[in-house]
Order: structure tokens, then sequence, then C-alpha cells
């Protein structure tokens, strides 16, 4: 019998332009971690590797889930307690025209649906620059080109609306708002909100409102919802439980529809659709949702506390040190400095991890304007470990460029 000839198996060439720059670092920290070297994590945000714990009540609500059976699968859409909970949380912060809600594997999840289940080959959707990867992950994984809008530094990382107006096209459907902001740590004003919205009325557009992070607020303002400002226009309100609830392994996320009835009804259909197709959530972290919404939020007192000391110390770190300035983050657990050197962000970074083992994200991997470096630093560690990482990196930078 002739021996089979074995061909190279090739993935899908759309996957050219999926990039994740978060973990794919990793994989240089992994070398310098295997010369036995201690590595400080500044990348991922990920409370859990820190001094934070999921909220015990939470951890109890889905131990109890599991011993009682909770352990087959759910209706696609959620179980009923998790999305009543879903619709106050909704309510209370001022999201009256609700028309559907759903849970999904963490917001990941929810964005992916929403993106495949609204947008045809040759359409596109706005995205922010800087922005999360997911996003123009998803996109290319669909075979949709980015096509992206500036966040202004100047303006401290607020939406430039001009560039939005000039990438509006006819194949243009949404635009995402990610707020508060990852990387930038940015929110949006009132009156941002407001003439976003006017622009996704006047264009009709969905919005996408990534507000994952809406209450680890850091100067003592509420988040304004964007489907609060607009209860007419197309909204998808992103929540979960992985940052504010600090349980980012148990992948639960959802999905808040808003806007006009009739107008939405189409597209909701398609989004169940996408939502059967994938069977369901994980069924007993789903218990967690009521009692995180309409429970206790004691835990939020000391996290933000936490963050805001541990913001300070970062902002106060970069704008101090040569070659480096921030814009100070009003929400979330990022920073977003801005590197004056005479090379690229990403040869900052993979130099950092072999020479310092401090571990960061370049802001290339995120996006930014042409001609400018950043870098993301995540600020959960304690404050001693903060002040170790930085003067590691104030040694770098003072070695390699003065």
């Amino acid at each position: 019998m002739p021996a089979a000839q074995t061909c190279e198996i090739t993935a899908a060439s759309r996957l050219n332009n999926v990039r994740y720059a978060i973990r794919d670092l990793a994989c240089v920290a992994d070398e310098v971690a295997a010369q036995g070297h201690k590595i400080i994590p500044l990348n991922i945000g990920d409370p859990l590797t820190f001094d934070f714990a999921t909220p015990p009540h939470l951890v109890e609500a889905v131990y109890k889930a599991m011993r009682d059976g909770k352990n087959g699968y759910a209706a696609s859409p959620g179980i009923k307690e998790a999305l009543d909970a879903i619709r106050g949380e909704a309510a209370r912060r001022g999201i009256t025209a609700v028309q559907d809600v759903f849970v999904t594997a963490g917001v990941s999840e929810s964005v992916d649906i929403c993106i495949a289940a609204l947008v045809n080959p040759g359409e596109n959707i706005l995205t922010p620059c800087p922005d999360y990867p997911l996003y123009s992950a998803v996109l290319a994984k669909l075979g949709i080109g980015l096509n992206t809008y500036y966040l202004n530094e100047e303006d401290g990382w607020q939406p430039d609306l001009d560039d939005i107006k000039s990438k509006i096209t006819p194949q243009t459907r949404g635009i995402v708002l990610i707020n508060p902001n990852n990387p930038t740590g940015s929110v949006c004003s009132r009156a941002m909100l407001e003439q976003v919205a006017e622009l996704a009325r006047r264009h009709n557009l969905v919005i996408f409102a990534d507000e994952i992070y809406d209450k680890l607020m850091l100067d003592g303002d509420p988040q304004i919802a964007m489907a609060s400002v607009a209860p007419d226009v197309p909204v998808v309100t992103y929540g979960g439980l992985s940052k504010n609830y600090l349980a980012p392994g148990w992948r639960i996320g959802w999905g808040i529809v808003s806007g006009e009835a009739r107008a939405v009804k189409p597209y909701i259909e398609g989004i169940h659709r996408l939502l059967r197709a994938r069977l369901c959530a994980n069924h007993p972290m789903q218990y967690a949702i009521k009692p995180a919404l309409d429970g206790p939020q004691d835990h939020l007192i000391e996290v933000t506390a936490k963050m805001r000391r541990r913001r300070d110390l970062t902002v106060s770190w970069c704008n101090s040190t040569p070659h480096v300035s921030c814009v100070s983050p009003r929400g979330a657990f990022y920073a977003f400095p801005r590197l004056d050197i005479p090379e690229g962000d990403d040869v900052f970074v993979r130099e950092l991890i072999v020479k310092k083992h401090v571990l960061v994200v370049h802001g290339s991997g995120f996006g930014q304007k042409p001609g400018t470096q950043h870098f993301r630093i995540v600020f959960l560690p304690d404050e001693s470990t903060l002040q170790k990482a930085y003067g590691a990196i104030g040694e770098f930078i003072g070695e390699r460029y003065q």
C-alpha cells in the first residue's frame, strides 16, 4: 500500500489579523521565568491574581446551585431569576426601554454574538482606537475589516467626534463605546454620550455599550449608562460578574438590548438564533447573578479604595518619570502611559520583560495614533509590588534612553 502524503493543514487566512497582545506576550514572559526569574505581572486584568477575592455569598450561591442539581443545560437566554435581576439592575441604572436581556459565557461571548447577528460581509462597525483587542479579533474572525475612530489623549481620552463623523459610511452598522475604557481608564461625560447618541440616531447605528467596569469608578462620580441617555436609540449594554464582582473565571456576562421595540425586534430574533445554536451559558454560575446584583455591595467600598490608592501611585510615578506621561484614569484598573522614546513600544515591553522581568502590554497592541508609543499598566497589585515594578521600569528607562 503506498504511503499517504501528509499535506500541511493551514489555518483560515482571515485569522492572520487575529491578535491578542495581552496574552501573546506571556510566551516571552514564560521563557524568562523558565530561566529562574520572577515576573511581576502588570498585564492581565484578573483581580483574583492579587489581593482581591470573590464575595463569599456569590461563591455560596454557586455551590448551592451545584449541590441542588443545577448542572444540566439551562435555557438558552439564561435562567429566569438571573434575567429578572439584570432587568432590575438596568432599571436602577436608568435604562428604561429594555426589550431583551440574555446571559452569555462572559461579555466576550455577548460581543461575538451581537456583532455576528448584525454585520454582513462588506459592512463595518466603528471601534475605538485604542480599544480592547477582543473587538478586532471578533471582526477578523468574521472577515469584517476594521473601521476605527480615535480617542483624544489631549481631551482625557474622550472619543474624537470629528473622527467618528469622518469614518461613518453607508456600510457602517454600529459603534462600540467602552466606558469606562480599557486600556485608558477614561470615562465618557454625559455631553459626550449625548453627542454619540445623536450620531447613532442620525445614521441608524446600533451602539455597543461595553460597561463591564461600571461600578469601578475611582473619583466618586457614578457612571452614566449610555442607554439611559438615549432610550430611543438601539443600544446593547454589556455587563457581567468578572470585574465588578471579582469572578472572571466564572465567565458570566450579559447583554441588555434597549431602544424602540419595533426597530430592534428583527435584531433580537437574530441574537436568539445564535444563543440557541450555542445551547447556554454556564448553568450553576448563573445563580450568582441575582445575589450579586440584588445583594450586598460592600466589597465595592474596599475594592475601589484600593484601586484609587494604586491609581494615584501609578499616575504620580508616570508623571514624575522621564520619557513617561499619563492621563489619570477615572474608572477600571488600567493606565495607558505615553512614552517619549526613539523606538517602538513593542520593543520597549519585550526588552523590559527580558531585562527587568516586568510584564506590561505595548500600546500598539491596542491601537494608537501613528507616531505615538504607549504601554498599558494593570494597577491591581498591592502598593509595594507596584513600587517595585515602577522602580524597575524607571531603571530600565534610565539605562536605555539617557
